[in-house]
Order: structure tokens, then sequence, then C-alpha cells
């Protein structure tokens, strides 16, 4: 057996952060494009979780994005208030902002040089007041969208949704990469 010869591009923490990124955009949109197939009467459905239906979820989701793409700019102070908005949007309007959320937060990730991801960014909140070098921000904000991913198949499950799509890591390095 022939062990595989790894790629020639040259990888280091940038190039990782941006193919986090790139690989958040693609997860979020294939669970989206899984989800645009089932009853939006099952997406809003209740149920005891965390949040109180997969519609909910995503909101939350698109919200942290867009909450830590304002983090991760320092170009203002991040609106905390985006995580107590109540506001009723459709299923449809919930999977756009998602998707436009992460498309957004990997173009500002793919237009980080070197010195601008690890330079530190000093975040605010009735929470915490913290500063860390950006790339940590962006994990955090990656690793918060895949849990939250998980427990949208999870929840789905419960409600009768099968055949989710793999969002793992390793699938979009096999898969997905190709695909984007």
């Amino acid at each position: 057996m022939k062990e595989k010869q790894p790629e020639t591009k040259e990888m280091n923490l940038t190039s990782l952060m941006k193919d986090y990124a790139n690989y958040n955009l693609w997860a979020n949109a294939l669970l989206i494009d899984w989800l645009k197939t089932k009853p939006s009467e099952i997406i809003e459905q209740k149920i005891p979780s965390s949040f109180p239906s997969i519609k909910w979820t995503l909101k939350h989701v698109s919200v942290g994005e867009k909450f830590w793409l304002e983090v991760l700019k320092q170009e203002s102070t991040p609106d905390i208030g985006v995580f107590s908005d109540r506001s009723n949007k459709t299923v449809e309007e919930v999977f756009k902002m998602i998707v436009d959320n992460s498309k957004e937060l990997a173009l500002y990730v793919n237009s980080l040089t070197e010195s601008s991801i690890t330079k530190d960014c000093h975040v605010e909140t009735p929470w915490f007041n913290e500063t860390r070098p950006r790339f940590e921000y962006i994990l955090h904000v990656m690793n918060h969208s895949t849990y939250h991913r998980g427990q949208i198949i999870t929840i789905g499950r419960n409600v009768g949704l099968t055949v989710a799509p793999m969002t793992d890591f390793n699938i979009y390095n096999f898969f997905g990469k190709s695909a984007t």
C-alpha cells in the first residue's frame, strides 16, 4: 500500500484559519440545503433543548457568527443585543441569514494576513472582558458553529429527520474543498 503524498500547499496558522472559515461556510450551506428539503413545520417544531426549535438554533448560530465577525473586525463595539433579538423571522429568512453571515465571515477571514490573524482583538461584554489573538476568536466561532450543527442534527433526529449530511471537517477535506 502506497502512502498518500501530502499536498504541496504550505500549511500555517493563516491557511488553517482560512480553511476553517471555508469549512464553516461549506458545512452551514450543506446543512441548510438539507433542511430546505424538510417541511418548515418541523424546522419550527418546539422541542426541549437549549433553543426552542431548529429554527431558533440556526438563528443563534447566525447571530453568533455576526457578533464574532464584529469582534474580529475591531471596527466598532459588537452589539450584544443581537442575542436577545426575538423577531420572528421566517424559516427561509433564517436559512438565508446563516449562509450570508457565514459567507461574510469566510470572506473576512480569507482577507487576513499572517500578521493580522495573530494580532490581538479586544472584546468586552457583560460576561467577560478579554484580549486574545484574532485566531483564537476565529477558532471559537468555528467551534461554536460546529457544536450547534451537531445539536441541530440531534434535534432533527428527535423530530423524525433522517439522512443528515456529513458536515465533518474530514469530509470537507476529502470532498468539500474540491467542490468549492
